[in-house]
């Protein structure tokens, strides 16, 4: 019986998203070639290989990382596409608990844009090792975080549409719940509308003028600067 051939499972980033939005993909070719076929003018930077899974049932494996993610709940940013709210190391320890259950699995992970492959067995001894291509992880946007409180409305600006803020997290609109980024995903004018459809919403919502991912940062400045300073 002849062999069948392997493939790549991949978790791309990309620097011009600004929250931890990953690409969860597969590839039957090497996936160097994969992220340059989707670098294009819609998308302002080149995507990133933050890890990849050679496998022959890479097939399979990509519809197990993109289930279990969903468990996850409001992380893939529209349901049918490959992208997620999740940060990369996340995606990645997916990948490692897959992997140990399918014999010819194997996992690179890529510093400085070289692949080096995983190994299970040192897992400890590199376990407190930086990766330099992973950024920290912001936490995503609260209505709390900016002092808007339940029940006020805040606006979706491409559109002008006034919603209702009903949960920390969620609006309303159209007796629906949204996160932010989902809405905007649905919502958003043809002609503002990216090739990913991934957009960080605090950026598209504004709240008495105010974009609230202004108002978001505004608000981190102060904290910091008001944050004493640990000394050595």
């Amino acid at each position: 019986m002849k062999n069948k051939e392997k493939g790549f499972v991949y978790i791309l980033t990309n620097p011009s998203f600004k929250e931890d939005w990953v690409k969860i993909g597969k590839s039957s070719r090497p996936v160097d070639v994969r992220s340059k076929e989707l670098d294009n003018t819609a998308v302002p930077l080149p995507f990133e290989i933050f890890a990849t899974m050679e496998t022959t049932r890479y097939s399979e494996v990509e519809r197990l990382v993109h289930k279990n993610i969903d468990r996850l709940t409001d992380l893939r940013i529209r349901q049918n596409r490959e992208f997620f709210n999740v940060p990369p190391q996340l995606a990645l320890e997916i990948f490692k608990d897959i992997a140990a259950v399918i014999d010819d699995a194997r996992i690179y992970i890529y510093t400085q844009g070289q692949p080096q492959p995983y190994n299970p067995d040192k897992q400890q001894d590199t376990a407190d090792e930086p990766n330099p291509t992973y950024k920290p992880r912001r936490a995503r946007f609260r209505f709390s975080m900016v002092g808007i409180k339940i029940g006020e409305t805040v606006r979706f600006d491409p559109r002008g549409i006034d919603v209702k803020v009903a949960t920390d997290n969620k609006v309303e609109y159209n007796g629906r719940l949204y996160n932010l980024s989902p809405f905007v995903a649905e919502h958003i004018p043809e002609n503002l509308r990216n090739a990913a459809n991934a957009y960080q919403g605090a950026n598209f919502f504004s709240y008495k003028g105010n974009k609230l991912n202004d108002l978001r940062m505004a608000k981190e400045i102060t904290t910091d600067e008001e944050t004493p300073q640990e000394l050595d």
